[in-house]
């Protein structure tokens, strides 16, 4: 069993910042691309940002400059560092990972998601 576990949403006001984090634990052999999806209400499911296990990012346009992946490949985890929060940045965020499992299973696993809710 594969699990995601998100961390670190909450409630900032606009121009705050918030570090979200993701824990990808079970039956794991390897991990190759992780990545942030969010979620507004009424809109579709969107890639904020995703990161190789090597490093190369790219982000959605709206996040360059603010927001920055990054990974710590020892502990399976990815962050997203987010700064002068926009109240359109208001969403259910999801980690997401590419991964070959103990029995050697690719598939891509979703966490259940993290409320970022950015209001005054």
């Amino acid at each position: 069993q594969v699990q995601l576990v998100e961390s670190g949403g909450g409630l900032v006001q606009p121009g705050g910042s918030l570090r979200l984090s993701c824990a990808a634990s079970g039956s794991i052999f390897s991990i190759s691309a992780m990545g942030w999806y969010r979620q507004a209400p009424g809109k579709q499911r969107e890639l904020v940002a995703a990161i190789t296990s090597g490093g190369s990012t790219n982000y959605e346009d709206s996040a360059k400059g603010r927001f920055t992946i990054s990974r710590d490949n020892a502990k399976n985890t990815v962050y997203l560092q987010m700064n002068s929060l926009k109240p359109e940045d208001t969403a259910v965020y999801y980690c997401n990972a590419d991964l070959i499992t103990m029995t050697m299973n690719f598939g891509t696993y979703w966490g259940k998601g993290t409320l970022v809710t950015v209001s005054s």
